[in-house]
């Protein structure tokens, strides 16, 4: 059985701007009028415009595909633009879907752009993935990955997979029945707050750019039919020692998704399969007490000359860029074998970026006997925002 789309142009013509345009394409006999056709006529659909979806959408509007969805929610930030090219500084603060429409289409006005604001969910990918030939995930977490791998093996679509950490890439086609699925290599997520998002850790700019034109080149030889796709092959990427490595992956025949027995026939909770349903929440509250507290409450105790202890649980090169004054840098990582520098019978202020590992902190914290705790809601954005108006934010 053929991996391919197969894909025709039947129908499809090219314009005589067209023919110019994609010239370097037609005289290849690998692409040729017929391969142009097929991109014209193909529908790809693009989870995220963000660091892997801003390569994907100017390549693939480059190379002539002919319709293209987008799907995302967020809005332009200043820290987007070390990564994600699709978007320039004139447009922080507009929804990254217009930004990424009105580039692609700077590019190639040819390209038929469909937009989607909305998060990706169990309710909704099915009809949102339905009309496209092939997805690409560009997804930065896990429930939307797992998502994104179900609905398009029960739609039957290929998945374009990629991701990016710090220096390290992966990408690979998640094809049933021609390979694995994304389940086959991962049966389940990891932990909750076991690996850390880009935000918190960090990634190299140019990171996104090569992982994103893997994707685009799997893509494009998905819909041409040609070369060999990574289909049961996952690509590591080490761009410190600018080292490939591949690995084989095969399809479990135990997979509940893709295997010869199936359990998931439909769309599930993914927040609740992946652990993460409330993990921005704070640990909860016992009797009268409450665990958290505010930044206009924090910056009240401290002009007021209060005695509590602001513990920063953030990575050095975080608390280099900002930090609360007279706060105490531990490391989430590093907390459980640092316990013995906090003095308990002081009130401690446990703070991150956002309040998510804060969060965990204090849950942390708690189990090992401390009482006078608060985590800080928001973190030190929510300070930025409100407190510290001149501080710098990442």
């Amino acid at each position: 059985m053929s991996a391919t789309l197969e894909l025709t142009g039947d129908g499809i013509q090219l314009s005589p701007k067209e023919m110019s345009r994609y010239s370097r394409h037609l005289i290849m006999p690998e692409v040729g009028v017929d391969g142009q056709k097929k991109l014209k006529a193909a529908k790809v659909l693009l989870i995220g415009a963000g660091g892997l979806g801003a390569p994907l959408g100017l390549y693939l509007a480059a190379a002539g595909i002919g319709r293209i969805g987008l799907v995302d929610f967020d809005v332009v930030d200043f820290s987007n633009l070390q990564r994600q090219v699709i978007h320039g500084t004139p447009d922080v603060g507009r929804p990254k879907l217009h930004s990424a429409r009105d580039r692609i289409q700077a590019i190639n006005p040819e390209v038929v752009v469909d937009l989607y604001e909305t998060r990706l969910t169990a309710k909704n990918a099915i009809g949102i993935i339905e009309p496209y030939d092939l997805i690409i995930d560009g997804t930065d977490n896990f429930p939307t990955r797992y998502l994104t791998n179900d609905a398009s093996v029960l739609l039957g679509k290929p998945n374009v997979y990629g991701s990016i950490f710090r220096f390290d890439g992966q990408a690979s086609v998640f094809y049933p029945p021609h390979g694995p699925c994304y389940r086959c290599l991962y049966p389940e997520p990891p932990p909750p707050g076991e690996v850390p998002s880009c935000a918190e850790g960090g990634v190299l700019g140019i990171l996104p750019g090569l992982i994103g034109c893997i994707q685009a080149t799997e893509a494009v030889k998905l819909i041409l039919g040609r070369g060999s796709p990574l289909i049961g092959r996952l690509l590591l990427y080490d761009a410190l020692e600018m080292r490939f490595q591949e690995f084989k992956v095969r399809r479990n025949r135990n997979c509940p998704l893709c295997g010869d027995r199936p359990t998931i026939t439909k769309l599930i909770d993914y927040e609740e399969f992946c652990g993460v349903r409330g993990q921005e929440a704070p640990p909860a509250a016992t009797g009268a007490q409450t665990w958290e507290i505010t930044v206009e409450e924090l910056n009240t105790r401290v002009k007021n000359g209060e005695p509590v202890v602001i513990l920063d649980v953030r990575n050095p090169p975080e608390f280099e860029i900002c930090r609360i004054a007279g706060s105490v840098l531990i490391p989430l990582a590093e907390l459980p074998g640092r316990l013995g520098e906090l003095d308990r019978s002081k009130e401690i202020i446990v703070h991150c970026k956002s309040g998510m590992r804060s969060a965990r902190a204090v849950q942390f914290m708690r189990e090992q006997g401390f009482t006078r705790l608060k985590n800080l809601k928001g973190g030190i954005l929510a300070w930025a925002e409100r407190i510290d108006t001149e501080m710098a934010t990442y």
